[in-house]
């Protein structure tokens, strides 16, 4: 019978020296030692592990900024500046900024953009041309895709208008730190903070109507709560890319650390005792507290407030929407400041 006359196929048996031969053994070395995968907020090149970090900074400080320990901005990457859109389908970490004026507006900010992608015979304009003009200028990689391509990075519902740009995933800011750096530049603080908001529209209404009206800053909430993604970066208008937006681990006890550091707090309610026109503490330092269109403030948040402000509306008119509640305050606030 074939096979059986003892001798072996050529290179079907390996010799080792001084190894155990067979799958295990080869190598078992190299691996012992080597435990489970550290979870993300254990890594400190991690966006969770710089969160982390910062938390833990935060906490051991008392709620006051430690001299010399940034929030984990990523250096030569201006905050605020590398929100971006949605998670690019490629698996790494990246993000897609979607929209003419949104890439645009990011370019400008010099964020450390990767590539840019532009649809074949794409109509050109102003805001096409000064991208590829940027992007030439520093360097950042161009690629002509088909439209299929482009639809396919934007999402579902994504409207890319022939170009998007791939950069980092966005890197908030501490709200203690960002506090700290008005205060240096001998501003007068006003920041947004929003509680029970998760419509990422509603926050890029917030950011674009906090960058027209002299606010340095949105606060948003680590949980249960919108993030800059790709619709708030599209309705932001490149608000995203001037507007830093921070990450409080704890709204309550975040206020309550502004609060501290003599920032008055003031939360928009239908029901509140105060109303804002004529707003007396328009010149102090200020955190406006913009809660959700059908639930409102938190109780927690609303008992931490120094006062509740109403907007005046029709009685016809049930509630405002939150990201038109936020830009009324912010007028109104810009123009007693303004006086």
């Amino acid at each position: 019978m074939k096979g059986s006359s003892g001798k072996s196929r050529a290179g079907a048996v390996r010799k080792a020296k001084n190894k155990q031969v067979g799958s295990g053994g080869q190598g078992r070395q190299a691996l012992e030692g080597k435990g489970p995968t550290p979870k993300a907020e254990d890594r400190a090149w991690h966006p969770a592990g710089k969160r982390k970090a910062a938390d833990e900074r935060y906490r051991a400080s008392g709620g006051k900024r430690v001299a010399g320990q940034g929030g984990g901005q990523r250096q030569g990457a201006p905050r605020g500046a590398s929100g971006a859109a949605r998670r690019a389908k490629t698996g790494d970490e990246s993000e897609i900024v979607t929209g003419r004026n949104s890439v645009v507006e990011a370019l400008r900010a010099r964020i450390p953009a990767t590539t840019l992608y532009i649809a074949a015979r794409v109509e050109m304009d102003d805001r096409v041309r000064e991208a590829l003009k940027i992007a030439t200028n520093r360097g950042i990689p161009m690629l002509e895709v088909m439209r299929p391509e482009l639809d396919r990075l934007a999402g579902e519902g994504g409207v890319h208008q022939g170009i998007a740009l791939k950069v980092p995933p966005y890197e908030y800011a501490h709200p203690i730190e960002l506090l700290d750096e008005v205060l240096a530049r001998d501003e007068t603080p006003l920041f947004v903070a929003l509680d029970g908001i998760t419509d990422p529209r509603n926050l890029g209404a917030i950011l674009r109507s906090t960058g027209a009206f002299g606010g340095q800053g949105v606060i948003v909430p680590q949980r249960r709560s919108v993030g800059v993604n790709s619709a708030a970066w599209k309705t932001s208008a490149g608000a995203a890319a001037r507007v830093p937006v921070a990450m409080a681990p704890n709204l309550t006890q975040t206020l309550k650390a502004l609060k501290e550091r003599g920032v008055f707090v003031l939360g928009l309610d239908g029901d509140g005792d105060v109303s804002l026109p004529g707003l007396s503490w328009a010149d102090r330092p200020i955190v406006v507290v913009v809660g959700s269109e059908g639930k409102g403030l938190s109780r927690l948040v609303a008992e931490t407030c120094d006062a509740i402000v109403s907007i005046p509306i029709s009685a016809s008119t049930e509630s405002l929407n939150a990201g038109i509640a936020a830009s009324v305050t912010l007028y109104e606030i810009s123009k007693l400041r303004a006086e």
